[in-house]
């Protein structure tokens, strides 16, 4: 597996594994409009064009992405994904790992993922990072927000 900067050509692909690897979080959350999932190629290519985009790729196919933007001396994570026949083999740690060596100027990294999506909380904080807050978005959804 390489990970390595996204390029603006990437966007599809990207995209398409986004979709695919949010649908068990749409199902999770009983949501099939969730952000990720009703992201267009136009946004995921602005997000390439201005953000710190990582993919991983094993014999030329994207199997995992993930954002991160300063804000200040914060890195906003997002995107975490990996292909659904692909999790559980490392690739969302080495991502997130890769991402926070490609950010040096960043003090802190912060990221949100929902209260029920029980293996993303298990990784964050595997990888030290700590819950700050809960934020209650509806009945379904509180989003727990974490710094490391």
């Amino acid at each position: 597996m390489e990970i390595e900067r996204a390029v603006t050509a990437d966007a599809g692909e990207i995209l398409t594994l986004q979709r695919a690897a949010y649908v068990s979080e749409a199902q999770l959350y009983g949501d099939p409009f969730i952000a990720p999932l009703v992201e267009s190629a136009e946004q995921v290519r602005k997000a390439i064009d201005n953000a710190t985009v990582l993919k991983a790729t094993e014999a030329g196919r994207i199997v995992g992405a993930v954002r991160g933007q300063l804000a200040g001396t914060t890195c906003l994570v997002g995107r975490l994904v990996v292909a659904p026949d692909r999790q559980g083999a490392g690739i969302g740690t080495a991502l997130l790992t890769a991402l926070h060596e490609q950010v040096p100027e960043a003090t802190a990294f912060d990221l949100f993922t929902g209260h029920l999506s029980e293996g993303n909380l298990r990784l964050y904080r595997r990888l030290g990072y700590r819950e700050t807050h809960r934020e209650r978005m509806d009945d379904h959804l509180t989003l727990v927000h974490m710094r490391r």
